[in-house]
């Protein structure tokens, strides 16, 4: 026995039922006029063992006073976890995921996190609620916004470099958090894209769609899961055995803690498939669940659920066990004081502010450009206009932690910076004849619409994801005057708008970009950046269309304008407004069919494909490349494209440069029933190209050759 695992058991010996049920509660921390803080009685609380977590306090300051009221005033001395949703930043604030997502930088993901964890871990918190791993395709669905997009591969990698950064390989570090993966699994599929409501999907669809992010998340040694608030064909996630256990703990392997979600374990008697605290305490327990979030059913039901025998003590050993050994890992019983003993130099916030620059760029998207970008360099006169010119409180997103509106850089700020010859013309669009006036002065108008911040996020699905009807107004009004019209879009999910997209001369998806967004617009707009960013999801034409992604299956009768019985609409078009991976720069690149390693590929072996792509623009440049694979014929349908592979290139005009994929034989699999990978011989398709539209993409093929 471990000397960790021995000091677990010793304590397990010596606690009283009333105890171990504390370790297995999280407290929510009272909330007054200035700012989060433990009131006396959940100090008490503490003290007396009976809770061992803390949702929402922030702050060195009042973090300190309950971790002394467990670590000096409690019997057994246990530490607190301090927990926060520390989701793009701390008090640094990065671009939404969603936004973050189209940079396609691993890299980039693992750095942002890493100062993220560094600013939370120095205020006291030690587990953040991040990454939200919910492969998303239905922009109603608010919480889109915390998501990586609509593929499964990205999410996935999108995980490995979060849980990395979050965690680095030693969670006792004193700047190192744990990252919780949520929300297990498809909470983004919930029925019409409305918050907390149910889902229903197929067994395939979880296994190649939902599960794959969370099955890197456990592979790159995630501390903590959360179960998703909905119920799956008839189980709330959280009393899901069959996924939690079964799933997470048995096949993935996952040995740390599931902590739920906010109220979750109490809400199993709304779901009516318990009818008291007792009840759902053990459903929740007897499934995996090791912490209760602030709903405080374990406190209240498990003592009634084993007194009735519905849970056994053994289960409740087995939890506080993981909730022990993660406070251990840590380091909080070493040294529990160490996250919030010291204050970050302000050479680290420097730093962390110019890595949010940089991400704030690589997350922008241009989504088309008529040649209105870059700005000429003698452009003399600026007109800026919309609702989100000058609001740098909205650039935070929904998701904010400890960003503060008085440190974000405003959109208004930004372009005054770039663009310090200019005469910058101000209106904010609520007065339209103003915002007019400020128009017809000018060489070009940049018109910033979009949402709000509290237009994304949790519970705030939008039955139809459109820009506000007072700005269409305002747009439509500096349109009719025939300038050159940039319009940028803050949001949380695509907009739909295709009249915007019919007159604007450029448009640009800005997303939330977070505490320097308007520095890094500046440097797009002047020309001192290019824009890097990439859609990581389909963007709709109509809302009537959604969910629309590219990996759908193939139907026996596809869309035929010649033939009426097939699968199309009457009224839009099947395509997107914009597909997965649209994204221009600069310059412009020219892709040559791809080449193979191999013509025939057995299993065990390694695949090379490269492709060369030259940069035919004026500029340098950079290029997102993407490698989709396509089985056409299986023993069960297969998508019409997945993703397998990506990678970013740089190259200066004129120069053609080649970029290298290296693929197992895995990225040809498929699971099975049993969910276990199946390979199978045949040929398989290879194609690379700037995203997901199929007119863009060249191909070549390969063989696998199976024993069977």
């Amino acid at each position: 026995m471990t000397e960790d695992a021995a000091r677990i058991e010793g304590l397990l010996r010596a606690m009283t039922l009333e105890e171990k049920v504390g370790q297995l509660t999280m407290i929510r921390a009272d909330f007054d006029a200035a700012g989060s803080t433990l009131l006396a009685p959940k100090l008490a609380d503490i003290a007396a063992g009976r809770a061992g977590s803390v949702l929402d306090l922030r702050g060195a300051s009042a973090i300190l006073p309950g971790q002394k009221a467990a670590v000096e005033n409690s019997r057994l001395k246990i530490p607190l976890l301090f927990t926060l949703d520390v989701l793009h930043g701390y008090r640094t604030i990065f671009p939404v995921p969603l936004g973050e997502a189209a940079a396609f930088d691993p890299d980039l993901w693992t750095r942002t996190a890493r100062a993220a964890a560094v600013e939370a871990a120095a205020d006291g918190i030690a587990l953040t609620y991040a990454p939200m791993l919910d492969v998303a395709r239905d922009p109603r669905w608010g919480r889109i916004v915390e998501s990586a997009g609509e593929d499964p591969f990205v999410t996935a990698r999108f995980a490995e470099a979060k849980v990395k950064g979050f965690q680095t390989d030693d969670l006792a570090r004193s700047d190192a958090v744990a990252a919780t993966a949520k929300h297990f699994a498809g909470y983004a599929a919930v029925n019409a894209g409305r918050e907390y409501a149910s889902a229903d999907f197929s067994q395939r669809t979880l296994e190649e769609v939902y599960l794959p992010p969370f099955a890197a998340s456990v592979n790159a040694g995630v501390a903590a899961i959360m179960p998703a608030f909905i119920e799956l064909a008839g189980v709330p996630l959280t009393a899901h055995r069959a996924l939690l256990t079964g799933v997470l703990r048995e096949r993935f392997g996952f040995d740390g803690v599931l902590i739920s979600d906010f109220f979750a374990v109490a809400e199993l008697i709304r779901h009516g498939v318990a009818a008291d605290a007792a009840e759902a305490a053990a459903l929740a327990l007897d499934a995996g669940v090791d912490i209760d979030m602030a709903s405080g059913t374990y406190t209240e039901g498990l003592p009634e659920a084993l007194a009735r025998g519905l849970v056994r003590i053994e289960t409740i050993d087995a939890a506080v066990r993981r909730v022990l050994a993660l406070k251990l890992a840590l380091g909080l019983f070493e040294k529990p004081y160490a996250r919030g003993e010291g204050a970050l130099a302000p050479a680290t916030i420097e730093a962390h502010r110019a890595l949010a620059r940089e991400a704030a760029r690589q997350s922008v998207v241009l989504l088309q450009n008529n040649g209105a970008l870059p700005l000429p360099a003698q452009t003399s006169r600026l007109a800026v206009i919309g609702p989100l010119a000058d609001a740098p409180g909205e650039m935070l997103g929904p998701w904010r932690a400890a960003g503060e509106a008085s440190e974000t850089v405003s959109f208004l700020a930004g372009v005054e910076t770039a663009f310090p010859q200019a005469t910058v013309i101000h209106a904010n669009g609520g007065d339209i004849p103003a915002a007019l006036e400020a128009a017809r002065a000018s060489d070009a108008v940049l018109l910033f619409l979009g949402e709000t911040a509290n237009m994304s996020g949790e519970a705030n699905s939008r039955a139809r994801p459109v820009i506000p009807e007072a700005q269409r107004a305002l747009a439509e009004a500096v349109f009719s005057l025939g300038k050159p019209v940039i319009v940028t879009l803050t949001s949380g999910r695509p907009l739909v708008a295709p009249w915007l997209f019919e007159k604007a001369h450029a448009v640009l998806a800005a997303w939330f970009l977070g505490s320097e967004a308007g520095n890094a617009l500046g440097d797009i707009l002047s020309g001192a950046a290019a824009p890097g960013g990439k859609l990581p999801l389909s963007w709709p034409f109509d809302a009537g269309q959604i969910p629309v992604y590219y990996g759908e299956r193939p139907t026996g009768r596809p869309a035929n304008p010649e033939n009426h019985d097939t699968s199309k609409y009457l009224d839009v078009p099947n395509t997107p407004q914009f597909p997965f991976g649209q994204g221009l720069t600069y310059t412009r690149f020219d892709y040559t069919e791809p080449r193979a390693s191999v013509a025939t590929l057995r299993p065990g072996e390694i695949l090379t494909v490269e492709v060369d792509i030259a940069n035919i623009g004026d500029v340098a440049g950079e290029e997102i490349v993407y490698l989709f694979i396509r089985d056409p014929l299986a023993s069960v349908t297969r998508p019409l494209l997945e993703l397998k592979a990506f990678t970013r290139i740089k190259a200066l005009p004129g120069e053609r440069v080649t970029a290298r994929f290296h693929l197992t034989t895995d990225a040809f699999s498929f699971p099975d029933a049993a969910g276990k990978p199946r390979l199978e011989s045949g040929e398989i398709e290879i194609l690379t190209g700037p995203g997901a539209a199929p007119s863009l993409l060249k191909r070549c093929r390969v063989h696998i050759l199976t024993n069977e």
